[in-house]
């Protein structure tokens, strides 16, 4: 499960029949305290509603396929929200995110 942002859209006049319907947006991985990490990349909206800026979780994989019942050929899909995210540092005190 990898934790991103939102940040564009993919349209593609063609795609595989089974992806017909779905929104494909690019994503930038974030880490624990919401900062950016590692390339962007494309992962399909699973949920149907994510946006721009949302932040989300994604899986990727064998699993990002089985998030949609096994039929699309996708290697990243956004299965949720994240609305706060709870950190504790290293002397236990615990930071909040709110995206």
């Amino acid at each position: 499960m990898i934790t991103g942002r939102v940040i564009g859209q993919v349209n593609a006049t063609i795609k595989v029949e089974t992806l017909t319907g779905y929104r494909m947006f690019v994503v930038q991985g974030v880490d624990e305290n919401l900062n950016p990490i590692g390339k962007p990349f494309v992962a399909l909206d699973g949920i149907a509603c994510a946006g721009m800026g949302d932040v989300v979780t994604i899986t990727t994989k064998r699993d990002a396929a089985l998030a949609l019942g096994d039929i699309p050929p996708i290697d990243a899909c956004i299965v949720g929200f994240v609305d706060v995210s709870t950190v504790s540092d290293k002397n236990g005190n615990l930071n909040t995110y709110k995206p």
